[in-house]
């Protein structure tokens, strides 16, 4: 006999969308409307329920979110937290990288500021089986090729 858990798993799945939404600001109109609209999905239910889930972050933070549509008009969604690189220019108080990244340093962090970033990267579900030290080694990739400069100390 087939469990619960076997059934909901062979649901068909009609697209996966992958959007970036600003936290806490999803509304029915573009470019979650339209993206969600054309496989018929309940606006309301996703606005209501991501702006609930990212009530904990500053709004305007840009929140990466993909949302599986199913054949039969329902939907999953998963939060993820902001790219490494918003979080690098929030920490560099720059509005964006160096335009010769190598030649021109943009800015500079401090290792603790890649940990912190790491730590929160952690949770997001593609980087969970990472270790701290593998995501740190990611985070001062992305800030080198930004042109962003990492310390010991500032």
């Amino acid at each position: 006999m087939a469990t619960l858990k076997d059934v909901v798993a062979r649901r068909p799945i009609a697209a996966t969308i992958r959007l970036t939404v600003p936290a806490g600001g999803a509304r029915p109109a573009p470019p979650v409307g339209p993206a969600l609209g054309q496989y018929r999905l309940n606006l309301m239910a996703f606005c209501k329920d991501f702006n609930a889930r990212t009530q904990k972050y500053k709004p305007d933070t840009p929140i990466a979110v993909t949302i599986t549509a199913y054949k039969d008009n329902t939907f999953e969604f998963i939060v993820k937290s902001p790219t490494v690189a918003w979080f690098l220019k929030k920490a560099a108080g720059v509005e964006s990288g160096s335009g010769r990244p190598g030649h021109v340093v943009a800015s500079s962090i401090t290792v603790r500021h890649v940990y912190e970033i790491a730590k929160i990267k952690q949770a997001d579900p593609s980087c969970k089986h990472l270790s701290v030290e593998a995501i740190c080694k990611s985070i001062m990739g992305t800030a080198r090729s930004m042109g962003i400069q990492i310390v010991k100390d500032l």
